[in-house]
Order: C-alpha cells, then structure tokens, then sequence
C-alpha cells in the first residue's frame, strides 16, 4: 500500500520574513535575564510574577538577530566580550495548558567567532511580545553544557 503525502511545496517552504522599517516601527521592550553559569535559569525563577534579578531591559524590534543581541549584552558586561564567550538563547513563554512557563531553547553566538545561528531572528523563532528572553553565557575558559535542545512547539 503506497502512502502519498499531501503536502505541498508551497506549505514546506517557510514565509518569508517581511523586513522591518526600524525607521516607522515602535521597538518592543525586551526582557532578558541572564546567568554566568552556562546554565538557563529555573522556571521556578519565573512563577507567581517573580523573575530572576538579572534583568536586563532592551528597545528592538523583532528582525533583531541573535548577534545583533550578543553585542547588546556585551555592551553591559565588559567580561561577556572575551573571545570565545559562548551565549546560549531561550525562549520563556507561558504555558497555556497550565500554569507557569515553558522555555525553547533558540540559538547560540560565540564572542569573536562566527556561527550558523548569528542571523537567526527573534521573529523567526516565533518569539511574541511579552515574552522573556533567558541567555546562558558560558566564559570561554568553561565548556557550555550539553545542550539538551527542547522544542515545545
């Protein structure tokens, strides 16, 4: 019995980003924690409108690439710059089906080395304002842990 798929060429093919006028478009505000530890924070850390004190607050817009966000970081901690500074991105998002947050995992950067998702998109992530953005920085004389990539949707 032969099974044939009925998805197209047309749906497999992702839509494309429409570009952002940074010139006619409001920046959103957003809220990113941070650790030094290589690790994301819990999501304990999150509940009950508590977050981590580790808050950094950005105007951007949502073609902001995951480079473009490392140079921001970097800009605040001086110690994040050296070379081979690895920053790994999340997602945290509440979860709708109960209650507290979710986190994906995104992308990674590296300090001074260039990598496969350095033009990743917070758009193309599926980000949504008001959501959070978590950033594991690991220092470049410490392995960044395993990265056990979860994909809740």
């Amino acid at each position: 019995m032969a099974v044939e798929s009925r998805v197209t060429q047309e749906e497999i093919k992702k839509e494309p980003e429409k570009p952002i006028d940074r010139e006619k478009t409001c920046p959103l505000l957003l809220r990113v924690f941070t650790t030094n530890n290589g690790r994301h924070h819990r999501m304990d850390e999150f509940s009950r409108g508590n977050v981590p004190s580790s808050e950094l607050q950005i105007y951007t817009w949502m073609d902001a690439t995951l480079k473009e966000l490392t140079s921001l970081v970097k800009e605040v901690y001086p110690e994040a710059r050296k070379k081979g500074t690895h920053f790994n991105f999340a997602i945290v998002f509440t979860d709708l089906k109960r209650p507290g947050y979710r986190v994906k995992e995104i992308g990674s950067t590296m300090s001074g080395r260039k990598g496969t998702d350095d033009s990743m998109t917070l758009q193309s992530q599926k980000f949504q304002i008001g959501d959070y953005l978590d950033i594991a920085i690991t220092p470049p004389n410490r392995a960044p842990p395993p990265s056990g990539r979860m994909r809740p949707y």
